[in-house]
């Protein structure tokens, strides 16, 4: 293992997740320019919002792609097949019960969402338009997130890159068709979304059976009832959902803030953050491979291999913040303006694009230790960081929004984001004495 060329190992697994990660981002981007050419400021609002109410949702079982990284990549560590397979069949249990009880309880929960945002009666109109057909994608989007952290889990990112990459092109494609074309407006957005999305979890479920048979094992049904599995997926579930409850909190503070100073700072917060998210999925890359190399350096009782992962991964995730920065400094303009052909979001837009030229190089510590953690299965210390790490950002908040307005915003978020880095790295040394005991 110490022979090793660490920088291939690294590339081998990010180079496909970077690209499938970046194809996300980009997906919002398209969706967001297709209704930026709709006249008025309120249809980039009423798409962001529903897409911020989906998120919450979604990620709220974000277990079923990051516990499935790392239960799988421990197991197969272990060399235990079987396990393998039931990790994948355990997801999808959890998300076809849970994506057709979001289904079901789609009403209360996108009144109680709106309450929260408080956006106009415009935007609310345009973003219920956009819920009520895409919430029927959810049993398809939880069982990706099943699938996703599963390929992951078995180091075959093609499969993850084929997986997002054919969900999001076909997505883009279909906006075209449905929005510019047929002029279905935010509707035709949220039809393209659920089409892509089902078409997405079929063709994983096809490539999963079939990346199987090299696996070896077997699909044993009896391993469902193995509680003491269950127990840990569930245990790890608690503390994941109460860490993305806690990250999308502060995501839907920077929307609800965003709509209370009007439609105009919506559209700008909302095309900021999408230069957020391709950095985010960008440099997910290297968290996502370091994930899945720690989780089997720990299944496999290898130190030198989890340490190796960690420098070499860590290493590249920086090296890629800086031209992210260098990107949005000298293109960001061109970009905003792609995205609206709204004169006063284009303007207005360009005055915080400093706050997203400086965020790459304060999100890759926190990126990257999230792939630690997570490939770890080390739940307890995420969630006591992101509370830490939104009291933060709450007191960031109550100081420098009313002075600063969308600036202080802006700045509380970036506080935020640094905090997350410095609270994981925090109980980081705990985590290599942890792997010392295993050994």
């Amino acid at each position: 293992m110490a022979t090793k060329n660490w920088n291939l190992v690294i590339w081998r697994l990010a180079g496909p997740i970077m690209i499938s990660n970046v194809s996300v981002p980009l997906l919002g981007i398209v969706d967001t320019a297709v209704v930026g050419q709709l006249d008025g400021a309120h249809y980039i609002g009423g798409v962001a919002i529903g897409a911020q109410i989906f998120s919450i949702m979604y990620w709220t079982f974000g277990f079923l792609r990051m516990g499935t990284t790392g239960f799988t990549a421990q197991s197969l560590g272990r060399g235990d097949m079987d396990q393998v397979l039931a990790w994948l069949m355990r997801s999808f249990v959890i998300a076809i019960i849970a994506g057709v009880g979001l289904v079901i309880l789609q009403v209360p929960l996108l009144s109680g969402a709106l309450s929260l945002i408080g956006p106009s009666q415009q935007v609310s109109q345009l973003t219920s338009d956009y819920y009520a057909i895409r919430i029927w994608g959810a049993p398809a989007v939880l069982m990706s997130y099943g699938l996703l952290g599963w390929f992951i889990g078995i180091q075959n990112t093609k499969a993850l890159l084929m997986i997002q990459v054919g969900m999001n092109v076909s997505n883009i494609i279909l906006d075209l068709i449905f929005v510019l074309g047929f002029g279905w407006g935010v509707e035709g957005v949220a039809l393209a979304t659920v089409i892509s999305e089902t078409g997405a979890a079929i063709f994983g479920c096809w490539l999963a059976i079939r990346h199987a048979r090299g696996l070896g094992g077997q699909w044993r049904l009896s391993l469902l009832t193995q509680w003491d599995h269950l127990k840990k997926l569930m245990s790890l579930n608690r503390d994941i959902i109460i860490r993305t409850l806690c990250l999308e909190a502060a995501f839907v503070t920077i929307t609800a803030l965003g709509a209370r100073m009007g439609d105009t700072i919506l559209a700008v917060n909302a095309v900021l953050m999408l230069f957020q998210g391709l950095m985010a999925y960008g440099l997910d890359g290297f968290a996502h491979a370091v994930e899945t190399l720690a989780g089997h350096a720990r299944g496999a009782r290898d130190k030198t291999a989890f340490k190796a992962a960690v420098r070499t991964s860590t290493i590249w995730a920086l090296a890629f913040s800086v031209p992210f920065s260098l990107v949005f400094w000298l293109f960001g303009g061109e970009l905003i303006d792609l995205m609206s052909k709204t004169a006063e979001v284009r303007l207005i837009a360009r005055d915080y694009l400093i706050w997203i030229i400086i965020l790459p190089i304060l999100s890759v510590w926190s990126f990257q230790l999230d792939g630690i953690f997570f490939g770890l299965t080390r739940g307890t210390e995420m969630r006591n960081a992101m509370i830490v790490s939104l009291a933060v950002f709450a007191a960031a908040i109550s100081l420098l929004v009313e002075p600063y307005g969308n600036h202080g915003l802006w700045l509380a978020f970036s506080i935020f984001m640094a905090t997350r880095g410095i609270t994981l790295g925090f109980y980081y040394p705990a985590i290599e004495r942890s792997m010392d005991k295993i050994l």
